[in-house]
């Protein structure tokens, strides 16, 4: 059971729209417990709903990139409810194979030669983020083989606005959705 009870319909009107909003169209599922229960605090979900929004439909990483940077970083912060959504819909969309998302969840340090070298250059910096919160002059450089300066910049937003949900998911106890790939960290 969560921390706090997520909203249930019905919703106010304004919640209702703004669910909606959250929730791509034609989704035949009801909106994420996540957003039902930011919901409790609408100016809160309103200010965090700008910069996901952005980042998932208007970044400038490569959608296969991003959702490895959204993988890795709910893998290593073990939020289960997080990385079962994406795998379960945005992953496959981006192109990445089941073989694949379970390689997120993978922490030995040697998983990286399995991939290319963009995407183990960005496996190898979240970890470096995650275990220290800097980056070394050699994951730098090995990014900037890959990325111009914008990008990198956004790199760094990314893995930390998914920092910022893991914290909020495994905080609040939110079971993983129903219909999202289940989770094993190995």
């Amino acid at each position: 059971m969560p921390r706090i009870e997520p909203l249930t319909p019905p919703y106010p009107d304004s919640v209702d729209r703004a669910l909606r909003r959250w929730m791509p169209p034609g989704v035949p599922h009801e909106p994420l417990i996540l957003f039902r229960v930011l919901h409790r605090n609408p100016e809160l979900a309103s200010r965090m709903f700008a910069l996901g929004a952005g980042l998932l439909g208007h970044g400038l990483l490569p959608d296969i990139d991003r959702e490895i940077v959204i993988a890795r970083v709910t893998a290593r912060t073990g939020c289960a409810y997080e990385w079962g959504v994406h795998a379960a819909v945005l992953a496959q969309q981006a192109g990445l194979s089941p073989e694949q998302l379970r390689a997120t969840t993978d922490m030995d340090t040697t998983v990286t030669g399995a991939w290319p070298p963009r995407h183990a250059a960005l496996i190898d910096a979240i970890d470096e983020l995650h275990d220290t919160a800097r980056l070394s002059e050699s994951a730098w450089g090995a990014l900037r083989e890959h990325y111009e300066d914008a990008q990198l910049l956004e790199f760094l937003v990314l893995a930390g606005w998914y920092r910022t949900i893991s914290y909020l998911a495994n905080g609040l106890l939110l079971e993983e959705e129903n219909w999202g790939v289940p989770f094993s960290a190995r």
